[in-house]
């Protein structure tokens, strides 16, 4: 068999194929490599915990992205409405199903009830690539003793990480209103930042991506100690761009 035609392949081929070569090289050794494999390029499972305005306006969010999306009540008969609305991705069920379900846990509940949470669930949300704690403490609905106890771990991420040992905590979308949420995703211009605070790189890797995937800019503030600054009533609280998250960040200790 002649040799030619493979010695006079073009070189703009041969820069073609380096070229793939490196872009894979470097996918491979991607923050996302890792989640790739694990999740087989598939879509993740996301469980809600808790299925009111904000757990159910975020969990429609990632259904609409192509997300299977598991909301979750004590009643999941009544969130029929939810689920029809969400699309064909979404479906309900108890916490327990929810949790089993997924690969990725939304905390979208009272602060009240993330003690018994961790009670009931600890190890099965300790096993889920990510917990995205969107719950926070508020003193006119969860009393001020809790509030006081909260500060006194170091704010709510911090909290959320006793009451949940072991769990794989990002904090994200305190402070931006359910009703927002839909007008604001895939906002042409600027994007909507979100500041999210974790202490677990691939946890943060991972949500990054899904809020990304879901229209908004995720902003590493910092660790679990900065989720105190995500609340609403806190200076990162509202609608901002990246670089503005960046730079009132860059302020706080």
């Amino acid at each position: 068999m002649s040799t030619q035609p493979l010695l006079e392949l073009h070189r703009r081929d041969v820069l073609r194929l380096a070229g793939s070569a490196v872009a894979f090289l470097a996918l491979a050794t991607s923050p996302f490599a890792a989640l790739a494999q694990t999740t087989g390029g598939a879509a993740l499972k996301i469980g809600t915990i808790g299925s009111g305005r904000e757990g159910g306006a975020l969990g429609t969010l990632f259904a609409k992205a192509g997300h299977p999306v598991m909301f979750s009540s004590r009643h999941p008969e009544q969130l029929k409405d939810l689920v029809a609305s969400a699309g064909p991705s979404a479906k309900a069920g108890s916490v327990s199903d929810a949790i089993a379900f997924a690969d990725v846990v939304l905390l979208v509940v009272p602060y009240t009830a993330v003690e018994q949470i961790g009670k009931e669930h600890g190890p099965a949300l300790a096993k889920k690539q990510l917990v995205m704690d969107v719950s926070n403490p508020v003193a006119r609905r969860d009393g001020e003793e809790l509030v006081k106890w909260v500060e006194q771990q170091g704010g709510a991420a911090l909290a959320t990480a006793k009451l949940l040992p072991g769990a794989h905590l990002v904090r994200a979308f305190n402070a931006i209103g359910y009703a927002k949420l839909p007008e604001l995703a895939h906002r042409q211009g600027d994007p909507v930042g979100v500041p999210i605070a974790g202490d677990d790189q691939k946890a943060v890797a991972l949500a990054s991506q899904l809020i990304k995937e879901i229209g908004f800019e995720p902003v590493v503030v910092g660790g679990l100690a900065m989720g105190k600054y995500l609340n609403v009533g806190t200076p990162l609280a509202g609608i901002h761009t990246p670089d503005e998250i960046r730079q009132i960040a860059s302020t706080l200790k």
